[in-house]
């Protein structure tokens, strides 16, 4: 079996190195529910961040703590840098934020809307309003439908201009909780080139999602909730490597194989008629070809593989995930 990937996460040191960070950040209600225990947050500046975790974790709960929408029971955080809240109004100008559904004057068109969202933020230049609100609508695909009213847009509609909200100006650190959510296949696809371009731009995206279709594509880095812990955090590939690689043998003397990986310390997991497989742990798979071959085992291929991140998933929370996108 693979080594277990439930740990202990290091608590990141707040420096100009992090374009977001938390040390014991912890949300305890009323009720006696902890929401949030204890979670450090290390997110590098140029990084695609994927949240992930099961309904009900913590996610958007962290979310708003990191946004000052929710006021923390316990612990630090720190945005671009600067500590929250106290260098909330020089850093929330430079951060974009779509959370849960996007809420605007039904009766307002979008860019309406924008104008309104633009007119309350002292830190913008009035003078380039219109140029900018044509971008962020276009960006979003949402430049046909710039004079239609909000109560007419469709759930996707409107999760787009949320996002063209988030992009009203420049951002040096996006924070986007499920950007993708009604969106159909092609919209799914375009918001994916967009979180691309924005990183590759230099900005830092914090994406919350179900999708594991999304992280796996446009992610650098990965942080999963369980419970309202942090349990897993790291690069992708790092992420991927922590679990026990799996080699599967095919061979018209599957028994055989197996009692050679047997004697290698690699207990079979699986038997069928023509394949064995097996944890490969630290062993080196071109030893395993040559024990077989030297055993006189026929071999008909050998495969490696590491676990994919629905399997790190549920090997970190022991519950399943949405895998579709």
């Amino acid at each position: 079996m693979s080594a277990p990937l439930l740990d202990t996460v290091a608590a990141p040191a707040p420096t100009a190195d992090l374009a977001l960070a938390t040390r014991g950040l912890t949300k305890r209600f009323r009720s006696g529910q902890v929401a949030v225990d204890g979670v450090d947050l290390a997110v590098p500046h140029g990084a695609v961040y994927g949240f992930l975790g099961p309904n009900g974790s913590g996610k958007t709960t962290t979310i708003r703590m990191l946004l000052g929408l929710l006021q923390p029971t316990a612990g630090e955080r720190y945005l671009l840098g600067r500590a929250m809240p106290d260098g909330a109004a020089d850093v929330l100008p430079r951060v974009g934020a779509l959370v849960e559904g996007p809420a605007f004057h039904p009766y307002l068109s979008a860019v309406e809307n924008l104008r309104r969202l633009d007119a309350a933020d002292r830190t913008t230049d009035p003078r380039t309003l219109d140029r900018r609100i044509e971008v962020a609508l276009e960006r979003v695909g949402l430049a046909a439908a710039a004079g239609k009213r909000f109560r007419h847009y469709s759930l996707g509609m409107r999760q787009r201009l949320g996002l063209a909200a988030a992009l009203l100006r420049p951002r040096d650190l996006l924070v986007l909780d499920e950007p993708t959510n009604g969106l159909d296949p092609q919209g799914t696809r375009e918001v994916r080139s967009l979180l691309l371009e924005l990183a590759a731009s230099g900005a830092t995206v914090v994406l919350s999602t179900h999708l594991l279709s999304e992280v796996e594509q446009v992610c650098s880095h990965v942080g999963v909730m369980h419970r309202g812990r942090l349990v897993a955090q790291d690069t992708l590939p790092d992420l991927r490597a922590r679990s026990a690689a799996v080699v599967a043998v095919r061979s018209t003397d599957p028994a055989g194989a197996a009692r050679v990986l047997d004697r290698l310390g690699l207990a079979a997991v699986a038997l069928d008629a023509d394949a064995v497989t097996a944890t490969l742990g630290t062993t080196a798979p071109e030893d395993v070809v040559v024990a077989l071959v030297g055993a006189g085992v026929p071999v008909r291929g050998v495969e490696v593989r590491t676990a994919d991140l629905e399997e790190m998933f549920v090997e970190l929370t022991g519950e399943g995930f949405d895998v579709s996108g």
